[in-house]
């Protein structure tokens, strides 16, 4: 009895080692753990009391995993298997073809059972998304006021909500400007107040990638502005597009189609008619913390020939934080041939904060 007992006890004391996957450096020391995930720089090792621990693979002379780990090849294979290393040599022990002999060189990433189930799950997400994923955006805003004898506001709101899957992308955005100016009274004139900006524009947009290349689109616009006597602009519209560059540091895309555009005037004028749709989007990371997009349209009217219209929209952020970052902004809508009474072009300019959520916000 007291030989079985002593047994049990070697055992309970060994077995931490027995059942974990064993690390040897170049120096000599030697880690247990379990093995969590790799790639072509780094090893990472979960231990009991240290917690997950970074090693680099140029560290790593010897290997033995305990446990069951998924293999990725550089020829696109996935090998499982228990595993078996020195130096540069690799063996894996799997059940259903034996032994597998790889180099450290095609290794390109590993996983533990665990990681690669959260990997499969977050790859069949990112495949097969519910409407509800990977929303992201931001929301700016500038404020300027002044108090006194002459009382002056001026608020510029903006947003944009962005659900950015693999094949397709879903966009709202709205921007509005508001100024009024007060002027208090006087012995001979009586206090005034005039609102010299009030305009709103918004929409939604919907793009779908037909191949890496070409995408197709569809969007409606709204607009309100009351000084251009605009009670609402409508447009509804649609077509195909192509990504002339497509890189982590610049995407710039080409599109064209066709719209029907809806103007309703307060002095009752009503104008309805076919639009072509020509466009280009520009969106460049200009350094680690700064980036720049921009984006034009141009609606030659098929319906008043000789007539268009333009929209143009640039701006430049700088992160000041992971959430926060300072934006200026540049809009400019012009219509060749606007009601009698009204300029062709209305600009605005504005700075202010942005906040950001999600991916879509950076």
């Amino acid at each position: 009895m007291k030989r079985i007992t002593l047994t049990l006890a070697a055992i309970c004391l060994l077995s931490p080692s027995v059942f974990a996957d064993q690390i040897t450096l170049k120096n000599g020391d030697r880690l247990t753990g379990d093995i969590v995930r790799s790639d072509d720089k780094t090893l990472v090792l979960k231990s009991e009391f240290v917690g997950e621990v970074t090693i680099q693979w140029a560290a790593v002379d010897e290997i033995v995993s305990a446990q069951t780990l998924h293999v990725g090849l550089k020829d696109g294979q996935t090998v499982v298997g228990t595993l078996a290393a020195k130096g540069g040599n690799f063996q894996v022990q799997t059940k259903d073809t034996g032994t597998v002999m790889t180099a450290r060189d095609s290794i390109v990433v590993m996983r533990s059972d665990k990681e690669q189930a959260d990997y499969d799950a977050a790859l069949y997400r990112l495949q097969h998304p519910h409407l509800l994923d990977f929303w992201g955006g931001y929301f700016d805003s500038g404020l300027s006021t002044t108090r006194g004898n002459s009382d002056t506001l001026s608020f510029v709101l903006g947003a944009k909500a962005i659900r950015d899957a693999q094949n397709d992308k879903i966009t709202v955005y709205m921007n509005s400007i508001y100024a009024k100016n007060t002027v208090a009274a006087t012995l001979t004139t009586p206090a005034s107040s005039v609102t010299t900006a009030h305009a709103i524009n918004g929409g939604i947009r919907a793009d779908l990638n037909i191949n890496p290349k070409l995408f197709a689109f569809g969007f409606t616009d709204f607009e309100f502005d009351q000084f251009q006597m605009l009670d609402l602009r409508n447009v509804l519209g649609g077509g195909a597009g192509y990504h002339a560059i497509k890189t982590k540091r610049t995407v710039f895309d080409l599109s064209g189609g066709g719209a029907y555009d809806q103007a309703f005037y307060s002095t009752g004028t009503t104008i309805k008619s076919a639009e072509i749709v020509l466009g280009e989007q520009l969106s460049y990371q200009i350094s680690g913390r700064s980036s720049f997009s921009e984006q034009l349209q141009f609606f030659p009217n098929l319906s008043h020939t000789g007539q268009y219209r333009g929209v143009f929209d640039a701006t430049i952020t700088t992160k000041l934080s992971s959430w926060l970052n300072w934006q200026v902004s540049f809009q400019d809508r012009y219509v060749s041939d606007p009601i009698p009474g009204i300029k062709n072009n209305d600009l605005l300019l504005s700075t202010g904060i942005r906040l950001t959520y999600g991916k879509g916000g950076n």
